[in-house]
């Protein structure tokens, strides 16, 4: 349960009771009422500004409407206590019982607990990291991956209908470079001294083995040939090699896409003249000559009519050419045709997340899918800043498998999967990034992995401990379903209620996070439940009365276990949407 919605509907209700009694007047609208977080923790468990809200449509003052409304409040069961602060804001504080009926929610919940069906089967295309199929990923496509995947996971969890998509971009200048450059280590293989890499090809290692398997299969067919020849067959064999790299590399890291989109096939089937055509037919198309760039002139600029597509009419800066000057379209036209393509597949929420030096071609992008949807689609994008690497504070040097670069593989191999995933999603996507391989492997406070991790292992421990100390005879069944129907009465202490009131948000965080596309707010929170784990362990340690298991008190001591198992419930899905196993124990 989202208690924060419950207690709008509360709130709603009563509003609606003193409108038909005439203390407020009828016909006001409510749906800006909203029960939140108080901006200090202090003043109570929630607040509301129905009062403030409504005032000026009921022409009344805020503080008036606000006493009249808290007179009802205090009569509801689960609200302890109602204060009116300021001019017009009520704080309410919730009864313990309230707190023990919600932990009894996340037990018997499990997994399960914090799922929502607010996304209402929606449809959502998270379209994610699609790379160009030229060579191995790097540790800033690891970032955009995990940022798309969590986001996928977050979005299922809030009820959308998800689908995971990966573009291919196998088509244009860049597949040509890839195919001449596996030619080159074709030739290798076959004993020829190619000598240093040339300017312009791709230098890594990683086609060595591919050049390799081609003259075991072709022999020396193409060693002569001409390149218009062995071209398509050279390209079709590098894209093919390069994205099962890829597919391994991703599974690396527990990535597995839905769909695979080609950016060639697209092409072939005609879909980028049909889009354009769409446009043309929309009026949105135009010969047309562009004013030249900002500030310092290129060399090379000149002016000279184009096919432009009136981005300006969709809130682009400026209007953007879809034709090249040799009359084949542009980058710009393929991405219109695919978008228009997962709009035809039913997708009108479309999330493409890029890496930051994709910044300038957001709103041409969003014009063009608003443009191509008739405004029934809207794109979100979320670009993803760098990331440094650091091995104890100085640069990590660069990779001879990619020849520029340290993979993803290399850094998932080193620090494993779960490390790679909940450190690239302790920053929010705009943000850089500084990922040091010795503080994110270190077992202290300051790595987040860690210290959410020990607060899972923790929590493993001090159950197990219960059962090897009192044994099942004394203490019972402490699975999570039978400590769901534990009497949680005794749970009275600030830092218990506490911990369970944080874990009963974890529905709310789920909606909220959803909504905003930010799974990194997911990590944000599983570092105050363990913070507040942590510290209630600690408190335990100073004071006996507080630890978690009390021999003599075993109605006690399975009301503390109930808590343990809350947050171990809470911390384990959390970390589910992130897609990091939680730990048993630590070693």
């Amino acid at each position: 349960m989202n208690f924060f919605s419950y207690l709008e509907e509360i709130v709603a209700k009563e509003l609606k009771e003193l409108s038909s009694n005439g203390s407020l007047p009828e016909g006001l609208d409510f749906s800006n009422v909203s029960v939140e977080p108080p901006r200090d923790s202090s003043h109570g468990d929630v607040a509301t500004n129905a009062a403030m809200v409504l005032a000026k449509q009921a022409k009344m003052k805020p503080r008036d409407i606000a006493d009249t409304l808290a007179a009802r409040l205090e009569a509801v069961a689960d609200i302890e206590t109602v204060e009116v602060a300021g001019p017009g804001f009520i704080n309410l504080r919730l009864a313990a019982s309230f707190w023990h009926a919600r932990l009894a929610e996340v037990l018997a919940g499990g997994n399960n607990y914090g799922t929502s069906t607010v996304g209402d089967g929606e449809k959502v295309n998270v379209e994610y990291v699609s790379a160009n199929p030229t060579g191995p990923m790097h540790v800033g496509h690891a970032r955009g991956a995990v940022i798309g995947d969590a986001l996928a996971s977050l979005l299922a969890k809030a009820g959308y209908d998800v689908t995971r998509e990966y573009y291919i971009n196998d088509a244009g200048s860049q597949i040509d470079v890839l195919a001449k450059s596996l030619h080159l280590r074709y030739r290798e293989a076959l004993g020829e001294d190619i000598g240093k890499i040339p300017e312009g090809l791709y230098p890594g290692d990683y086609l060595i083995a591919v050049g390799q398997k081609l003259a075991e299969t072709q022999g020396d067919k193409w060693l002569e040939a001409s390149e218009a020849d062995w071209l398509t067959l050279f390209q079709n064999e590098a894209i093919d090699a390069m994205m099962e790299m890829i597919r391994n590399d991703l599974a690396a890291l527990g990535i597995v896409f839905d769909v695979f989109s080609s950016e060639r096939s697209l092409v072939k089937a005609g879909e980028v003249d049909d889009a354009l055509g769409q446009l043309e037919a929309q009026g949105l198309l135009y010969e047309g000559v562009l004013e030249p760039p900002k500030g310092k002139k290129p060399d090379d600029w000149e002016p000279r009519p184009q096919t432009l597509f009136k981005a300006t009419d969709f809130g682009d800066d400026t209007d953007r050419p879809v034709k090249k000057s040799d009359g084949s379209w542009t980058y710009f036209a393929s991405d219109i045709s695919y978008h228009r393509n997962k709009f035809q597949r039913g997708f009108k929420t479309q999330i493409d997340v890029w890496g930051a030096d994709h910044g300038g071609y957001v709103k041409r992008m969003k014009a063009a899918v608003n443009a191509i949807s008739g405004g029934e689609a809207a794109l979100d994008v979320k670009l993803c800043n760098l990331v440094k690497l650091l091995r104890d504070g100085e640069p990590v040097k660069m990779s001879k498998r990619s020849g520029d670069f340290v993979t993803l593989r290399e850094v998932v191999d080193e620090v494993g999967k779960d490390v790679v995933r909940f450190i690239m999603l302790t920053r929010r996507n705009d943000a850089p990034l500084d990922f040091d391989f010795n503080q994110v492997t270190e077992q202290s406070r300051d790595n987040p992995v860690f210290y959410v991790q020990y607060a899972h292992a923790r929590t493993r421990s001090v159950l197990r401990n219960a059962l090897e100390t009192l044994g099942t005879d004394v203490l019972g069944d402490i699975s999570y379903p039978e400590l769901a129907k534990t009497d949680c009465s005794d749970l009275t202490d600030p830092d218990e209620i506490a911990l369970i009131r944080l874990m009963a948000t974890w529905p709310r965080t789920v909606e909220t996070a959803a909504a905003a596309h930010e799974p990194h707010r997911i990590a944000f929170y599983l570092a105050e439940v363990a913070s507040a784990f942590h510290s209630l362990w600690n408190k335990g340690k100073e004071d006996v009365s507080l630890r978690f298991i009390i021999e003599d008190d075993i109605q006690l001591t399975r009301a503390r276990l109930a808590l343990i198992g809350g947050a171990a419930s809470i911390i384990a899905g959390a970390l589910a949407v992130m897609g990091v196993e939680a730990l048993e124990e630590l070693r």
